[in-house]
């Protein structure tokens, strides 16, 4: 059960007080960014981060089975989900500070309001649902960045 804790609350940032998710999607922040340092080549970037959100799922969806006798049906704990989301936020986008914290803020924006079918995956009340709110907020974000670079670069 420890594992699973740890996996589900991603290192602890799901125990912080207030904004668990925020800070959960903030350690997806950070780890991207130092890879966006240490990292130049973007292929070995989005190939991090590819095998991260894959990862992330699978992990994510054994903690929620893991502890959902214990903690209940995806508790405010648990912010691997928010981790996975911020990641698939980024993907194949610019590699820059910019765009990290303007996919932090309008993913938080479609993971706080889960508009646009969001809330109808969020309803499911599925290991896997607790996940994939969080995926489509991802994705939502990463499409409206896409289209603002390609229109504005």
């Amino acid at each position: 059960m420890k594992a699973a804790k740890i996996i589900a609350t991603f290192f602890g940032a799901g125990y912080m007080p207030v904004a668990p998710g925020t800070f959960g999607a903030l350690a997806g922040f950070l780890i991207s960014y130092i890879l966006s340092i240490c990292t130049k080549d973007v292929f070995i970037f989005y190939g991090i981060h590819l095998i991260l959100i894959v990862s992330a799922y699978i992990l994510g969806i054994y903690a929620c089975r893991k502890l959902e006798v214990e903690w209940g049906h995806d508790p405010s704990k648990v912010v691997i989900d928010e981790t996975l989301g911020f990641w698939i936020s980024i993907l194949f986008l610019p590699v820059n500070i910019y765009v990290m914290v303007a996919a932090l803020v309008i993913f938080r924006f479609f993971d706080i309001l889960k508009p646009f079918g969001i809330r109808k995956i969020d309803q499911l009340k599925t290991h896997h649902s607790v996940m994939l709110d969080d995926v489509l907020a991802g994705i939502y974000t990463n499409i409206i960045i896409h289209t603002f670079v390609y229109y504005y670069q």
